[in-house]
């Protein structure tokens, strides 16, 4: 998750920074598209859950080497931030799991845009108009790729919308409540609670089943799926991403100035859809292509002006 800078930072550990999130970007954007291979065989909550299984071991290790402490300074901050996140991957994830990777990185990427709004509605920030512009252009560019019908709506389209919604409010936690907390702190609360969401769903699929689609489509509703060892792999892959990915963008955070290292973190949106084009044959039409890079002047633009 991005990390306020709070220092300044030498201009020579800028390229490690940018390095370190384009880095981080490549492991999500590649790990990411083998969700669809996972959803076709268990759900979203067996998922979440086995995914902090893999993930946790990694992170006592990193507390042992001394890379941060588990425990956080504000119980309650982290513990909001990491629900808020982890929500806004449940989203992210089904929408992975249920439509190209292409929307749901545009509907998750509307986080800076809702930051901006959020912040001028509720904390009365004041901003000029080359962010309002910035505003609307990235809205432009969410519908093009989204590809919104009126005639023919698709509530599943909201999916990464809503997780970017949850993700901008987790960020806004971290930036506001969590300074000074240790990353690894944070990360570890983040995943106990998808760990415990992914118990809950599946709880509530025992106690009230619901139908299950084949394929991706019953990811969401799918309970509890033996064997595992045709996913293990995937699973692994999964675990080591949630802390590789995570580690690397707070790095890049630690390296380098915010606004500029945050502009490298729209490369997802061009690796994802690469990796999917080339896996899946998940073609992007020419509007689509048009909208990302909408979404991406967009962000970048508010991240620069941020400064």
């Amino acid at each position: 998750m991005k990390q306020t800078a709070t220092l300044t930072h030498d201009s020579s550990s800028q390229p490690a920074a940018a390095h370190s999130m384009l880095a981080a970007m490549l492991i999500i954007g590649v790990t990411d598209n083998a969700v669809p291979l996972m959803a076709e065989q268990i759900g979203l909550g067996q998922f979440y859950l086995l995914r902090t299984f893999v993930a946790l071991p990694f992170l006592w290790i990193m507390a042992r080497a001394g890379l941060g402490g588990l425990a956080p300074r504000r119980f309650a901050a982290v513990l909001l931030r990491a629900v808020l996140v982890a929500v806004s991957m449940v989203f992210y994830f089904s929408a992975v799991a249920l439509m190209p990777i292409a929307q749901a990185l545009a509907g998750l990427f509307t986080s800076p845009i809702l930051i901006v709004i959020i912040s001028v509605i509720f904390l009365r920030m004041r901003i000029g108009w080359l962010r309002v512009a910035a505003v609307l252009c990235g809205f432009a560019g969410v519908l093009l790729v989204l590809q919104l019908n009126p005639g023919d709506f698709n509530w599943l389209l909201l999916l990464p919308v809503a997780g970017g919604l949850f993700y901008a409010l987790g960020s806004m936690a971290t930036g506001l409540y969590c300074q000074g907390e240790s990353t690894v702190s944070m990360l570890f609360f983040y995943l106990l609670v998808q760990g415990v969401l992914g118990a809950m769903l599946l709880l509530g699929l025992e106690i009230w089943p619901q139908p299950v689609p084949q394929g991706t489509d019953g990811f969401v509703t799918r309970g509890w799926v033996w064997p595992l060892w045709e996913m293990s792999h995937l699973i692994l892959l999964q675990g080591c991403a949630a802390v590789g990915g995570v580690f690397l963008i707070t790095k890049a955070y630690q390296l380098g100035e915010a606004s500029f290292v945050a502009v490298f973190e729209y490369a997802v949106i061009i690796i994802g859809p690469g990796v999917a084009w080339a896996y899946w044959g998940q073609a992007l039409n020419s509007w689509q292509i048009f909208g990302i890079g909408l979404i991406i002047a967009a962000g970048a633009t508010i991240a620069l002006r941020s400064r």
